[in-house]
């Protein structure tokens, strides 16, 4: 059984909208924190975006600051990542990655990629 499902990707124009969504197993234990990161070719992996269930702490990377919105619905164990204003360097596989809360200082210093527990990704293509 997967424990992280993605959805939402797709093929967009500059300028486009998108909203990922990804949802852990209901029996999950991981999911206080949950976030994306990605990574396109020949790139190294971005942490883009993640929050906790505990401490309101919510990390974007800079570059999608003011475009991505992170949102979660803790009752379905589901995060969401509301992209606007999409550029062609957004072209990338998306992942999911959730974790354990450990507390602020572990978030601020945790990339999202590192987080324990991912997704199999979902593709996100921007076009000029």
């Amino acid at each position: 059984q997967e424990q992280l499902v993605e959805s939402g990707g797709g093929s967009v124009e500059v300028g486009g909208s998108l909203t990922l969504s990804c949802t852990a197993s209901p029996y999950a234990t991981y999911s206080d924190c949950m976030g994306w990161f990605r990574q396109a070719p020949g790139k190294q992996r971005e942490g883009v975006a993640a929050g906790c269930k505990s401490g309101g702490n919510t990390f974007y990377a800079d570059s999608v600051k003011g475009r991505f919105t992170l949102s979660r619905d803790n009752a379905k164990k589901t995060v969401y990542l509301r992209m606007m204003n999409l550029k062609p360097e957004d072209t990338a596989m998306y992942y999911c990655a959730a974790d354990y809360w450990y507390g602020p200082d572990w978030f601020r210093s945790r990339e999202v990629y590192d987080y324990d527990y991912r997704g199999q990704g979902t593709q996100v293509t921007v076009s000029s």
